[in-house]
């Protein structure tokens, strides 16, 4: 498939799943890029936080399409009228194979200089969790697969983890405040990850659009500022609140049985954190392939925006005041070792809420 190279800054940008979590990152970072930037939305109700988002998006000068992306006929029609130079996919793990439409389109149309597939996350080609995060993963190699075949010219966005506290049972754990009666530590609290802010995934995701360097390549995220461990990270965040926490032991076999638990999507995202913090998948390998780059040495002029500051946005959901420096918790009655098997129940204090600064 040969295409035209891109010119810089003026591709116009398709983006589908702009209204979930990552997607809308990347479509405010397309905006603020001066982009001609369309997001294609799924017809029908969505629920007021869908609206609240679209609504958001067009007031920044998004031009909003109406459509399904299952729907070849109606993604070529976009395509060519539109001009579009770059699609990127946010769409959700339930829709991933949705995206093999996609490809067929774009292939069809063959004017699409750059496809950025729905990944967001961690190398699958290189982790390696246990199921039920397994099949996900397949799903999404699938996908790879099929681009690669293709011939289309790629990009894929490996972030890693989204800066937050990891909260092993939560599909969105950016959206919770870190712990406030103890803390859950994942085997030993050795293993390290890395963390990155939702602003920051937008913004050099935008970035590598146009660089010739990211053209079939694997992009990974591995800011050396937010490389922490679970003991690191309860350390920072009882700095910020000035409370000194208990911490529970939730061990390997506690999280292969949440896992194998198969309760969807929470089992999930305990696979992936069996994967992060027991078998270590984001630091278990080096950058030093032919396909892979990292963007801190594409970018080295760009800063990335630290945990310790993204950890701050917390303290002002706290009953809208920072906690006083120097209060100690008492210890939680709950402050156990798990028995294998059980989940701990979600925090009754942290109360979920939507912040600014937040990978997964």
């Amino acid at each position: 498939m040969t295409v035209t190279p891109i010119s810089a800054g003026k591709g116009r940008v398709l983006i589908v799943g702009a209204t979930g979590f990552i997607g809308q990152f990347i479509a405010e970072a397309s905006l603020a890029a001066g982009r001609t930037t369309y997001v294609l939305v799924r017809p029908g109700p969505g629920g007021p936080s869908k609206a609240k988002n679209v609504k958001a998006l067009q007031d920044k000068g998004a031009i909003i399409l109406h459509g399904l992306i299952k729907d070849k006929q109606f993604v070529e029609k976009i395509l060519k009228e539109r001009e579009i130079d770059i699609v990127i996919s946010a769409v959700g793990g339930e829709n991933i194979l949705d995206q093999l439409n996609l490809i067929d389109a774009i292939k069809t149309v063959g004017t699409v200089k750059r496809f950025l597939p729905s990944e967001f996350g961690h190398d699958v080609d290189r982790a390696d969790p246990v199921e039920p995060g397994l099949n996900m993963y397949r799903t999404k190699r699938r996908v790879r697969r099929l681009v690669e075949e293709s011939g289309i010219p790629y990009t894929y966005i490996c972030c890693n983890s989204i800066a937050s506290w990891p909260y092993y049972d939560n599909t969105h754990p950016s959206e919770v405040v870190p712990p406030l009666d103890y803390f859950q530590i994942y085997g030993d609290g050795s293993v390290k990850a890395y963390f990155v802010a939702g602003t920051d995934i937008g913004k050099f995701t935008i970035k590598t659009l146009d660089d010739i360097r990211t053209l079939n390549k694997s992009v990974h995220f591995r800011p050396t500022c937010n490389l922490y461990n679970m003991n690191e990270l309860a350390s920072l965040w009882e700095k910020k609140i000035g409370k000194t926490l208990p911490r529970v032991t939730v061990t390997e076999n506690d999280l292969l049985a949440a896992a194998a638990a198969n309760c969807i999507p929470q089992s999930i995202v305990a696979s992936f954190t069996h994967d992060i913090f027991i078998k270590g998948c984001q630091i278990n390998f080096t950058i030093d392939g032919p396909q892979d780059v990292e963007v801190s040495t594409l970018y080295p002029d760009e800063a990335f925006r630290t945990l310790d500051d993204c950890f701050d946005d917390y303290l002002v959901k706290i009953d809208g005041k920072p906690m006083k420096t120097g209060d100690v918790a008492s210890p939680s009655p709950v402050a156990e070792p798990m028995k294998t098997g059980e989940v701990a129940a979600p925090s009754p204090v942290a109360e979920p809420m939507p912040i600014t600064a937040t990978c997964a």
